[in-house]
């Protein structure tokens, strides 16, 4: 006998529909699993027997044949378990044919017959909408993820048993709970830095407008504990970026234990020796990497000269186009990657130049050090800002600073608020992410400031992406004023945030590293 039930694969950060066929016929008696899939999956046949046995059911003395549909797309995980069982049981009789008809069913199944919990059930009930399924049976831990989409009764199971009564109609639907918002709370305040006020200017900057931040200072200036406290001054989270964060987050099971969204935005702070697969994504079976689990939220790369060149250099992708696509013989994916590149470094091995009293580091050792970091990359990051150390007096004061998180915060809100007025009916959320083609109608200028800009253009020898950059720069600056034109002040600030050219530097002045 022929059934079918349907279930979800993951491609990317998207769910695909699966169909689980189940034949038991005549023949030599067996248990196949076909349709492209990983070991895991081979594996489910002696869970599904062994639970079947402890719940008193025996697998016929037949041929029983799964095939998992679309034979082309790779199917991996344990979701599988839970439909796989379920067409078997109805090939065998023990489910009426059409007791699941528009249902979904993802779950891991146990050697007692119990279901499990399983990763993805965001993006596959998700999908089960789209493609009209009325009903979801999932694991009762993921039912509240699951209960995020509308329009779709998504019903929670603890075991087998509770599968069969469901389709005999001994089971009535569930009550749906509403979701409960859990606050932000973060452990680190910008009122614990003492001092620090061009640093906080510029986090400040980068956090109203998403733009990209490189720190460089001597070992214990403050650098990490900056990068640290830019999640606690973003604005919060619209619903429409939740459920985007949260579908990739439950792709790869980081959904936060009890939530069923994520209710503040990533921070992601991988260590410098990341291989370029865990940066950008990949591996046999593509996986989403740091750039893209950091979405619409902070990644922090510390040490940037210490990590791999080759890995570093990924990173141009993403940091200009705001995806990355992974391509691999079974195909591409396509991940997003919008994200805020919060970087620090030391300006030398030894971390102390140009202070020459401490540092010993030849020039050739400098320039070696600091060429690590290609000038491509340099000329991808919005704001640079060199952190000097804190004085005793501003260490051993043991006050708590007036510029804290919560009045950073409050000035990145209005400056998003303006932001949401201009890009109303655009793609565009932040002053970032502003097309070159339409950052002349975006970011008006005073004669003044334009005069300014040519002047840096030629002196700076700044490049085209550069140019826009500084622009986009002093549009945040004049959205935390209030300004709706770019002055001559606000392009003078964004100016000064501006890395170096390090090529013009040393053509310029031989003697310098």
């Amino acid at each position: 006998m022929y059934c079918s039930v349907i279930s979800a694969g993951i491609s990317g950060v998207e769910a695909v529909p699966v169909y689980v066929e189940a034949d038991v016929s005549r023949g030599m008696p067996g248990f196949s699993i076909v349709g492209y899939v990983s070991s895991q999956i081979r594996e489910a046949r002696d869970r599904i027997r062994a639970a079947l046995v402890n719940m008193d059911i025996s697998l016929p003395v037949n041929r029983i044949t799964v095939n998992l549909a679309p034979g082309d797309l790779r199917k991996e995980g344990t979701a599988y378990d839970l439909p796989i069982a379920a067409a078997v049981l109805m090939a065998m009789g023990k489910i009426r044919p059409d007791a699941l008809k528009k249902t979904m069913l993802l779950g891991e199944l146990r050697l007692d017959g119990t279901i499990g919990r399983v990763n993805g059930v965001l993006p596959s009930v998700m999908t089960a909408k789209a493609i009209g399924c009325k009903n979801c049976i999932l694991p009762m831990e993921n039912t509240a993820e699951g209960r995020v989409v509308e329009g779709i009764q998504v019903l929670g199971i603890h075991n087998l048993s509770e599968l069969i009564a469901y389709t005999k109609g001994e089971i009535p639907p569930q009550t749906v709970v509403a979701e409960k918002k859990i606050a932000e709370c973060y452990p680190v305040d910008f009122g614990e830095m003492q001092g620090q006020e061009m640093v906080k200017r510029a986090v400040l900057i980068a956090a109203a407008g998403f733009h990209n931040i490189l720190l460089s200072g001597p070992p214990g200036s403050g650098k990490s504990m900056a990068a640290e406290r830019i999640p606690t001054i973003l604005p919060e989270l619209t619903e429409e970026e939740r459920l985007e964060i949260s579908r990739i987050h439950s792709i790869v099971g980081l959904l936060p234990e009890g939530e069923a969204l994520v209710n503040r935005r990533p921070y992601r702070a991988p260590h410098h020796t990341i291989t370029g697969p865990a940066l950008c994504g990949g591996g046999v079976s593509p996986r989403p990497g740091e750039v893209t689990l950091a979405h619409r939220g902070v990644l922090f790369l510390d040490e940037l000269p210490e990590m791999d060149t080759g890995v570093l250099e990924m990173l141009r992708e993403p940091l200009e186009n705001r995806r990355i696509t992974v391509s691999r013989l079974g195909g591409s994916c396509v991940y997003p990657a919008s994200f805020l590149l919060a970087a620090a470094m030391n300006p030398c091995p030894c971390g102390y130049y140009p202070d020459r009293s401490r540092c010993r580091c030849s020039p050739v050792e400098i320039r070696r050090y600091q060429n690590r970091v290609s000038q491509a990359l340099l000329d991808r990051m919005d704001l640079y800002c060199e952190v000097q150390e804190a004085t005793y007096q501003e260490i051993s004061s043991g006050r708590r600073d007036e510029m804290d998180s919560a009045k950073m915060r409050r000035m990145v809100s209005l400056a998003g608020e303006y932001q949401r007025e201009r890009y109303c009916g655009t793609a565009i959320r932040f002053n970032s992410e502003i097309p070159a083609g339409e950052v002349r109608k975006y970011c008006v200028m005073t004669e003044e400031a334009s005069r300014m800009m040519e002047a840096a253009f030629r002196h700076l020898r700044l490049s085209g992406r550069g140019y826009f950059h500084v622009i986009k720069v002093a549009r945040t600056i004049a959205d935390l004023a209030g300004e709706e034109i770019i002055s001559e002040d606000r392009i003078g600030e964004a100016l000064c945030f501006r890395s170096p050219d390090r090529n013009v530097i040393e053509r310029f002045s031989p003697t310098c590293v």
